[in-house]
């Protein structure tokens, strides 16, 4: 439940990307204006998006470090006109900052959190998710978005992320959450052998019992293998949704929409053949 919303994985879901940041890596100060933005969130509702998620500090590798009241700043006036005028959207707030995520439910209610650092940047994200009762996404980072890129050494991946998920899904569980997603957190903290390995293992992370959330959106896995740039990787990022969705995800965050809608289309047909 995300508020008097029920959200149902019987079928995969798409979650539309809003950036509200002026330095994203694909789409950075594109929505900085309620205009534009309104414009965007009414596209992707209308492209056959389940959800809107928000993000008002970029997580690009080496991105600028702002504090919350900056973040809160971009994020306030975008959630008060996608209220009014799309009141009935579930809405994904897409923070490391339990802060903001305070804010966030008190003046607009419920709320879906994504978390990039799986609640290892701010030690009280997880008792304000489990009090608040909100839905939270965990993903999987090694370090912080200026660091992650140096840190991407494992021993064992696959068991080194699923083990991290084990642990906090439980200290999660403790403290009374229960409804959680998880993200494998593709290019946080991965070289382009590692985010290809995860891809191709999906299935493991069924163990776990819960939501998969990918996001793989023109991400530079994608261009650094086929060629060009994140403007280019369209064709990429369907042929690695469709393949998500055969490993098991439940969630596709996207910058392209309708593309992912109609993967999600195929997908289905191929399930009741």
């Amino acid at each position: 439940m995300c508020g008097k919303n029920s959200i149902s994985f019987d079928k995969p879901l798409v979650m539309g990307i809003l950036n509200l940041t002026p330095d994203s890596f694909f789409d950075g100060g594109q929505y900085i204006d309620t205009d534009s933005i309104l414009k965007r969130a009414k596209q992707i509702v209308t492209e056959g998006a389940d959800m809107i998620d928000l993000g008002a500090y970029s997580t690009r590798p080496g991105a600028e470090d702002i504090d919350v009241e900056e973040e809160w700043r971009r994020m306030q006036p975008a959630l008060a006109c996608i209220r009014r005028e799309l009141p009935e959207t579930i809405i994904s707030i897409d923070t490391f900052r339990s802060e903001l995520v305070r804010r966030v439910v008190g003046e607009f209610g419920a709320c879906i959190v994504n978390d990039i650092s799986g609640g290892t940047l701010d030690d009280k994200m997880f008792e304000t998710v489990a009090e608040l009762k909100i839905p939270y996404i965990m993903m999987h980072i090694k370090g912080t978005p200026q660091t992650m890129q140096t840190q991407a050494v494992y021993e064992d991946l696959m068991e080194e992320i699923l083990q991290f998920f084990k642990e906090r899904v439980n200290r999660l569980n403790d403290l009374g959450a229960k409804d959680i997603i998880i993200d494998p957190g593709f290019g946080f903290g991965k070289t382009l052998e590692h985010n290809y390995e995860i891809m191709s293992q999906l299935k493991n992370f069924k163990s776990l019992g819960l939501p998969l959330l990918i996001g793989i959106s023109r991400k530079s896995m994608i261009y650094k293998l086929l060629g060009g740039e994140a403007k280019d990787s369209l064709n990429g990022t369907s042929a690695l949704n469709m393949v998500a969705l055969m490993g098991g995800a439940h969630i596709l965050r996207v910058h392209d929409v309708k593309e992912a809608v109609e993967c999600v289309k195929l997908y289905n047909k191929l399930q009741i053949q």
